[in-house]
């Protein structure tokens, strides 16, 4: 049976449910207008009826708008902006008396975000994107629900706000809220691991001092950012330097949980860099300030940090206090974003208590949640661990598979930093079976990544000894 069902003018199809009547549509509230706007409007950008409103509504739909009979949702109103070309605050009356509602609403949103209840931000927020009289605000609106959405490692959905933000700050000609998108975009690289997340991150800390005057606290953030896409790059000096960068730029507003943030960076940096002491000092710190703040996401990273530390230094009774939490902290929050290297802390720890078991689900939990969030990284690494583990099992074809999956993915990805160690790893194992021309082979191609140019002068070093 065809069902046919008649759709009023100027709405779009309806959902049709399966006994073929329509659904109920929920309808967004509307949004007033500064009469003759739309007429305006269109008639500057020569344009018909059915020209403004084609894709997204009926010409009559764009008539009763314009004559002031029905008040456009804030989706149809960005379409009209969008055609037209005009700013969608072009067309806004006098907020009036809804200013004061939709200024205390953006407050209560940016405070949420600062104090880290993403759920209780991302809710508000949403519900703000449906309000028209939260159109004057839109703009960051938007902006600091992307940013929210990045903190609980929601790229994709970040992304497309951010682009919707950027867009009307670059109608509304708002310089500083432009480079505030830019940091952020380069913060969608940095959790999307693109190789290019370090310039983007440099672009943004480079367009901000253009600005004139130049926000100090700004040009902090943009540092701390710069710092973190260095980090996740593997270049442990450079991000060290940011990061002091940015606690100097900041000055005395530095507030607690950046401060936070900070520390566990610089933690990272100098665990890569064999300095434990140091390490466990400063993630001991952010581990600290995140209690205070309460601010999961965050601290399930600062755990596992601090774990990965206490490993490194033989305490691993402690380190396994310090994972355990961290897992459960990432599961309550729903954690999906950097749950991977957490899982393959666990793998490691579990290799060094002897549990080979353990350490084989924990690498394959940490390959299948990088491989779900798209994390190319951390699928690289995952890969480098079932290897050790299938060592430990003495699998040596399944070593060998695991650990060429693991160098070709950095090589594709160009994260040279992070090949060292790993070509390092394999040619261990490779000299305990052996295989000496092919760990040989390893190690040197561990020495040319950590010391580029070093081995090809060796023989010149030679010649010139000799002569």
């Amino acid at each position: 049976m065809v069902y046919s069902v008649r759709v009023p003018t100027g709405v779009k199809d309806a959902p049709i449910a399966e006994n073929g009547r329509q659904k109920p549509r929920r309808r967004l509230p509307g949004v007033t207008l500064r009469p003759g706007a739309v007429k305006q409007a269109r008639q500057e950008a020569g344009l018909s009826l059915a020209q403004v409103g084609k894709g997204h509504v009926t010409a009559p739909a764009i008539y009763l708008i314009e004559t002031g009979r029905t008040r456009p949702s804030l989706p149809t109103l960005e379409h009209i902006a969008h055609r037209t070309g005009k700013p969608v605050e072009f067309f806004l009356a006098e907020p009036g008396g809804t200013t004061d509602e939709s200024q205390s609403k953006l407050l209560e949103l940016e405070s949420l975000y600062s104090l880290g209840d993403y759920d209780a931000a991302i809710k508000l927020g949403e519900s703000m994107l449906e309000l028209g009289s939260s159109a004057y605000r839109l703009g960051r609106i938007r902006f600091y629900l992307a940013m929210t959405y990045l903190q609980m490692g929601r790229p994709d959905r970040g992304a497309e706000l951010l682009a919707e933000a950027r867009s009307h700050f670059e109608q509304v000609n708002d310089p500083v809220m432009l480079v505030e998108c830019m940091g952020a975009e380069a913060a969608v690289a940095q959790l999307k691991q693109r190789p290019d997340a370090p310039q983007v991150a440099l672009e943004a800390l480079e367009a901000c001092r253009r600005l004139r005057p130049m926000p100090k606290t700004l040009e902090s953030r943009l540092l701390f950012t710069v710092a973190n896409t260095q980090l996740v790059s593997g270049k442990w000096q450079d991000a060290i330097k940011r990061y002091e960068e940015a606690i100097e730029a900041a000055g005395p507003v530095l507030d607690l949980r950046r401060e936070a943030k900070v520390f566990h960076g610089l933690s990272w940096a100098y665990q890569e860099l064999g300095q434990l002491d140091t390490a466990a000092r400063y993630a001991t710190r952010s581990v600290a300030l995140l209690e205070i703040l309460r601010d999961r996401v965050s601290l399930a990273r600062s755990e596992n940090n601090l774990g990965m530390v206490l490993m490194a230094r033989g305490e691993l009774g402690a380190a396994r206090e310090h994972l355990d939490t961290a897992v459960r902290l990432a599961d309550q929050t729903d954690l999906k974003v950097d749950l991977s290297p957490i899982l393959a802390s666990l793998c490691e720890l579990c290799l060094q208590e002897g549990n080979v078991e353990q350490a084989q689900t924990f690498a394959d939990q940490a390959l299948e949640v990088a491989e779900s969030q798209d994390e190319a990284i951390h699928v690289a690494r995952a890969h480098m661990w079932r290897g050790r583990v299938a060592d430990r099992r003495g699998d040596n074809e399944t070593v060998d598979r695991e650990f060429e999956v693991a160098i070709s993915g950095l090589e594709t990805l160009g994260v040279v930093d992070r090949l060292p160690d790993i070509h390092g790893m394999y040619a261990e194992i490779l000299e305990r079976r052996g295989e000496l021309a092919k760990a040989y082979g390893h190690m040197k191609k561990a020495l040319q990544e950590s010391r580029p140019g070093l081995l090809s002068r060796e023989p010149e070093e030679q010649e010139a000894s000799t002569a």
